[in-house]
């Protein structure tokens, strides 16, 4: 079984349990508490990154993750944003890849958990599917937003953001 369905799988039982989100290590010792695999070094590095949808994939594309706070989780959900590069990314393993004892999960996870699934094949989104994240996207993509927003209310939008209060990253 990849590194990446052991996360997964750990992450679904965690939410299961009714959590909002958990910790990286919490999804690693969850893994370790079921009789999936033994220890391996990448656990931490794909709970951490390459499962997470909004990081830059480097080098898996998987959306299994989605980032709720620095070194927090939950299982990603159709519509969370993911890094643009991660745009054709599983949300989930297919049921066949999983051992039987979880394979439960897949149908939870689409029919319960993310309601708004299109029932895709092994998870993969339709392209319109999801938000990618900002990070990256082209001003010429936005410009389906113009005039959407009055004048006048841009100009107060920009007048209270000149007049917000800087935060001094120093301070923290």
């Amino acid at each position: 079984m990849t590194i990446a369905n052991e996360i997964w799988i750990a992450a679904a039982l965690l939410q299961r349990e009714g959590r909002n989100d958990f910790s990286v290590g919490e999804v690693v010792d969850r893994i370790l508490r079921e009789p999936l695999d033994e220890y391996r070094p990448g656990l931490q590095v794909h709970a951490s990154n390459h499962c997470v949808a909004s990081k830059a994939p480097n080098p898996a594309v998987h959306r299994f993750l989605h980032e709720t706070g620095r070194g927090r989780r939950r299982l990603f959900r159709t519509g969370d944003d993911y890094h643009p590069n991660r745009r054709r990314g599983r949300t989930h393993p297919s049921a066949d890849e999983l051992p039987e004892k979880y394979r439960y999960l897949v149908e939870w996870y689409e029919k319960e958990y993310d309601r708004s699934m299109s029932g895709g094949s092994g998870g993969i989104p339709p392209a319109s599917a999801g938000t990618p994240s900002t990070s990256g996207v082209k001003g010429r993509s936005l410009l389906r937003f113009f005039g959407s927003m009055s004048v006048q209310d841009a100009q107060n939008m920009t007048a209270a953001i000149q007049s917000c209060e800087r935060v001094d990253p120093r301070e923290w």
